[in-house]
């Protein structure tokens, strides 16, 4: 039995949601059907972060899995771009 290809994406960290959860904020534009237009429409996701490495800000790669919860069938692949923190001085 051959299983097909993880589905992939890559995603802005919005937010932190409890102890190993991250939520994700994917964009994405599509054509309207009557007029042709391209509207921009983002969707949220919870994501499973089995570290708490994320945070917020952080440009990260998800994949698809079997569902963690209600809601979060996606877990964290690896951070790409961490977020600029601005410290203090």
């Amino acid at each position: 039995m051959q299983q097909g290809k993880v589905k992939t994406a890559e995603a802005i960290v919005t937010g932190r949601s409890g102890d190993k959860s991250i939520k994700v904020g994917m964009d994405y534009m599509f054509r309207y059907p009557k007029y042709g237009k391209f509207l921009k429409r983002r969707i949220q996701l919870l994501v499973h972060d089995e570290r708490n490495e994320a945070s917020v800000g952080d440009i990260v790669e998800i994949a698809e899995c079997r569902p963690y919860s209600k809601k979060k069938s996606w877990r964290l692949v690896n951070i790409l771009k961490k977020a600029v923190s601005e410290q203090p001085q």
